[in-house]
């Protein structure tokens, strides 16, 4: 791959991936609509890592207090905030692996990856997103999060893997319809998103395990960085911005590029 399309697919995954755009409908129609190959599974799992580095390090403090926990949940104790938002956090990720592993063993993952999926999947999520902002209550906080809200947002969680849902996306309409208010729902989506990488990017790594080269090594290095760094931004930019505004403008890009895929996909 060239340097340009190393930096370009960084970018991409990097700036979406937290934002409520689908970074993976991005990356799909990434070769789809320019021409370039595709990004293969080693990028993939590059991409993955810049950006997981990117949330565990803005959100230290809430993964410091989860990994703590950890410790006392797998002696079997309950007994801590850590050890409660570790068991949520794990409550919240086993539906997507259950779907993870049944899409990947039934092909239906490969069968997914068309412009009118993801067309759809923008432009319908986009609509349920701006309903769940607008009429969502603002009456809880991530600091009460509960193990039934953790379910709820999990099996919510599980439907982002259809391409053009949104991972951010689909757990912040969760999170707005169950009340959280607008910086709380996306920072719960963002500690949700964290064992959610790691599962996706070990679930990756099994099938391209044993076949990097040094070059491949290069690569990625290269978009593990910049798609860190991107991640990083994006995310810092969107938690500020969503102290005085609402999801309006995300919404309003999803409806639009979904609009513009449909009449690709069925011109």
């Amino acid at each position: 791959m060239t340097m340009f399309h190393l930096l370009l697919v960084a970018l991409i995954q990097g700036v979406t991936e937290f934002l409520p755009v689908s970074s993976s409908g991005h990356l799909i129609l990434l070769p789809s609509l320019t021409g370039m190959a595709d990004q293969g599974l080693i990028i993939d799992v590059a991409a993955h890592l810049g950006t997981l580095t990117a949330v565990i390090v803005y959100f230290w403090p809430d993964v410091r207090l989860a990994l703590s926990g950890a410790l006392r949940l797998l002696r079997g104790k309950i007994d801590t905030q850590g050890a409660f938002l570790a068991l949520c956090l794990l409550i919240a990720t086993i539906p997507v692996i259950i779907a993870g592993l049944i899409l990947k063993v039934t092909g239906l993952a490969d069968a997914m990856r068309g412009i009118a999926v993801i067309g759809w999947a923008m432009l319908l999520f986009g609509i349920v997103l701006y309903i769940a902002d607008q009429k969502g209550e603002t009456v809880k906080t991530a600091e009460r999060w509960t193990m039934k809200d953790a379910a709820v947002m999990g099996l919510w969680q599980a439907v982002a893997l259809i391409p053009g849902t949104s991972r951010s996306g689909i757990t912040i309409t969760a999170a707005r319809m169950l009340g959280y208010a607008r910086p709380d729902a996306a920072r719960l989506s963002m500690l949700m998103s964290i064992p959610t990488i790691i599962a996706s990017g070990a679930l990756l790594s099994l099938d391209v395990i044993g076949t990097a080269t040094a070059a491949d090594l290069r690569d990625i290095a290269i978009v593990a960085v910049m798609s860190g760094v991107a991640a990083w931004a994006a995310l810092a930019i969107m938690m500020r911005l969503l102290r005085s505004v609402s999801y309006t403008p995300y919404v309003i890009y999803r409806i639009g590029l979904g609009i513009v895929l449909l009449m690709i996909a069925y011109s």
